[in-house]
Parts: C-alpha cells; structure tokens; sequence
C-alpha cells in the first residue's frame, strides 16, 4: 500500500458562501481575495527579509491574475522554454529558468527569455556558459544537498540515486567555474523546519565557495502562506544569510501563492451500489486532480460530514483507479449534486489532461469581496481534438 500524503488544505473561507450551481462542471473557481491575501503575506517577508520572492509557474500559471502576482513579487521562475516564455509574456519582473535537461536547439530562446539560467550538471553549465555570459545571463547551478526532509520519496529530490541536482559532495572550484549562484529545491508542501535543517546539514560544505557567489535560491515547496508557518523564522534565517555572505536570497514558492484559493466544483452523475455506495462524478482523478493517484493523496471535500452516507467517488473514465476517495455526506446523494474539492488551484489546474476524451475543467475568476464571477475559458471538443493531430 502506497504511503498517502496528507492534505494541506485549510478551512474553505469564502468558498462556504459560494454558490456551485453558478458554474459549469467540472470547473476550477478561484478567489482573487484569496490570491491577494497570499501575496500580502508573501510582499511581507519578502520586504522584511531583504528575499527575492519568484512564482513558481510549474505549480500555479493561470495568467488572469498575473497582473495582480506582478503586483507583489519579484517575477517568475519557469521550468523550460514554455514557461519561460509565459512568464516573459505575462507578468512583470525576473524570469528565472530551471530545467533538468536543455536541448540544444531551444538554448538561445530559453537564454534570451531569462535573467538567471539554473543548470542541473556541471556538464550542462559547461556547455552553455559561454552564451550566457554572452548574453549576460546570470548562472546557477543547482545543488542536491544529499540530506532528505521528503514526506514521500518520489517527491524527494535527494532520495538516492535522485537526478535532480549536483550532489554537494561532488562540489569544486572547477564545477562552480562562471557559476553565480547555487540553486537547491528540497522541500514539498513544508514548513520552516525543514529548510532549517537542509542548511545546518550544508551550510559548512558550501562555505568555502560562498564569498565568490552572488546569490542563493532556496527553491520552492515552503508554504509560506500557511496559518502555522514560521515566517519570522524564515524572515530571520534569510537576514542572517545574506549578511553573513553578501548574497541576494531567492525563495520560489508555487503553492503558496494560490494556497486555498482555489475549489473545483464537480457533479454526481450516477449512484450505483457494489458492496457499498458507489458515486460517478463528472471529476477525473486521472485527468483532472493526477495528484490524487501519483502522490497520493485524498483532496478535502468541502462540507464532508462526520457521520452519515458514505460514498466512494470516481471519474467517469475507464480507468478502474480513477477513484477519489471515500466522503460523507449527512443527507444521500441525489443524481445532480453539486460538490466541491477544497485547495485545487496549485497543481491540479495544470496537470489536467483529456486522457478518455474526458473534458477539461472550466476556469472561472471570483471575487469574493464583491461576488463578481468571471468564467476565463471553457474548453472544448476542438482542445480535445487539436492536441492528438
């Protein structure tokens, strides 16, 4: 049995007053008051702290609130050429790119599109250096610090045999030849601890090398947002570092920029029984919430009961996994429900796929200070059909 990862989903907020029936299902409803909220916290240690604070758009690119992002942070970190791109595109600031592997023929767009290039060997920064440094690109490497805080181990980038990352044993003057800075993402969905933790473990291997760098990036995964995060202990970790060794710090966080500001609101569309009480939805685990099978993990639903009906729901795939999970509700279930999936805006919206034929979730903007809703795109048969040929 596979380990589960816990939800880090907290409480619905706004979404309780919500009405599901506003929007077509599948549909991903986010609260721009959410988002804002997140930011404010966010602009609040990266000014107290002196950080560089960069969207992370592998977890969370949805490009209508990219004027509000740029509003607050410093820019965006990308995970290729596409990203990079939207990222140059969209919002406002730094664009900085980190990719396990570059090809050669997207190396010069990729280049001109970023403010920091992150490379994952010695040997991929040896062969691109010098049109960065033509281009006046600043360069990284990233490091694997051979110390695990990862819940699961497919989610560790320094379980063994990891491919992400420089092990920091393999350091030397000749790797961190033209090297500006050391990139490091060891962290998923925690808290300050950990991070603490990953630089007592490293920070005296690293310490010879540290005077001759510009900057450090500490990666995504802290969740900063977080009601119990100890922000002013990542405020003062940050201030001692960048005294300590005159470098910039850079913090990527992904999903704590749209920390629950986010539901995706499905439907019930049959209620057949198999030794206990079945419920299709018109929510794919496998193509709209991956998470659910690869992590795993068991999404929040909001309003779950304690007691009452329960009901194990699945996607409308053919896929016999595509199975949520188990949920309460105090009433049974009539065939047309509405319900709602707490904490999908990070992640879930762009892992979404259309294996099945199974379509795409609609996006829709909400203002929960004001109620205005607006549906930003609704995909159809065309999306589908355009991607295969």
């Amino acid at each position: 049995m596979a380990e589960m990862m816990q939800t880090q989903a907290g409480d619905a907020g706004a979404f309780k007053s919500f009405d599901l029936n506003r929007v077509p299902t599948p549909c991903f409803v986010v609260d721009a008051q959410a988002i804002e909220r997140n930011l404010k916290v966010l602009a609040d240690v990266k000014a107290r702290s002196g950080a560089h604070v960069l969207s992370a758009l592998k977890a969370f690119s949805m490009f209508e609130v990219a004027p509000l992002i740029s509003r607050y942070l410093d820019g965006v970190c990308a995970s290729g050429l596409y990203e990079a791109k939207l990222g140059r595109e969209e919002y406002q600031g730094d664009v900085a790119t980190f990719c396990a592997g570059y090809k050669d023929h997207e190396i010069d767009e990729i280049i001109a599109l970023s403010d920091h290039m992150i490379f994952n060997s010695p040997s991929q920064k040896a062969r691109f250096l010098a049109k960065c440094q033509a281009a006046k690109v600043s360069v990284g490497l990233r490091i694997n610090p051979l110390h695990s805080e990862g819940e699961i181990p497919k989610y560790d980038p320094c379980a063994p045999c990891s491919r992400l990352g420089t092990p920091i044993n393999q350091l030397d003057d000749d790797v961190l030849d033209g090297v500006d800075g050391l990139h490091m993402h060891t962290l998923c969905e925690q808290g300050f601890e950990p991070l603490a933790r990953t630089w007592a473990a490293i920070e005296q291997k690293l310490a010879p090398y540290l005077p001759n760098l510009k900057w450090l990036n500490f990666g995504g995964g802290h969740h900063i947002t977080r009601a119990d995060y100890d922000r002013e202990g990542l405020i003062a970790f940050i201030k001692n570092i960048r005294e300590k060794y005159q470098v910039d710090v850079y913090l990527e966080p992904g999903e704590a920029v749209a920390l629950d500001a986010g539901i995706l609101v499905g439907e019930i569309l049959d209620l057949p029984q198999n030794v206990m009480d079945l419920a299709i939805t018109d929510i794919s685990a496998t193509c709209h919430m991956p998470d659910v099978i690869e992590a795993p993990y068991r999404p929040a639903l909001m309003g779950e009961a304690e007691s009452g009906h329960t009901y194990r729901l699945g996607g409308p795939s053919c896929l016999a996994g595509d199975v949520i999970g188990d949920y309460t509700w105090s009433a049974p279930l009539q065939v047309g429900d509405r319900f709602a999936f707490l904490d999908q805006a990070h992640y879930s919206m762009v892992k979404t796929n259309t294996f099945n034929g199974v379509p795409l979730p609609s996006i829709a903007l909400w203002d929960s200070e004001t109620n205005e809703l607006k549906m930003v795109r609704e995909f159809s048969y065309d999306d589908f059909k355009n991607r295969l040929s």
